[in-house]
């Protein structure tokens, strides 16, 4: 299930039309679940337990650690996880970072 603040959920084949507009994909579940079930293409791991400290880290650190340009707070960016309830955890932790 997946998780932005303009549509709380999304299709598989609507991520697909976001990513084609540049959307950063966070995938928040644990990294032991993204090795036995695999990645979705062209999203991010950032685990829910690391997440806030993530979204408020200084952009060069954000990008060293996780090989990405850090989204500013207007960006759109959707979370992902196995059945939807850490996704919505993440939006409402980026919204409360002010992430719009």
């Amino acid at each position: 299930s997946l998780c932005a603040a303009a549509a709380p959920n999304l299709s598989y084949q609507e991520l697909k039309d976001l990513k084609k507009a540049n959307v950063l994909h966070i995938d928040v579940r644990e990294r032991w679940e993204i090795d036995r079930f695999g990645k979705i293409p062209e999203s991010i791991n950032i685990p829910l337990g690391e997440l806030m400290q993530a979204l408020q880290m200084d952009p060069m650190e954000f990008k060293e650690q996780y090989n990405q340009k850090m989204p500013s707070k207007s960006d759109p960016v959707v979370f992902s996880c196995l059945a939807g309830t850490r996704s919505k955890q993440a939006l409402g932790f980026a919204m409360s970072l002010g992430f719009s």
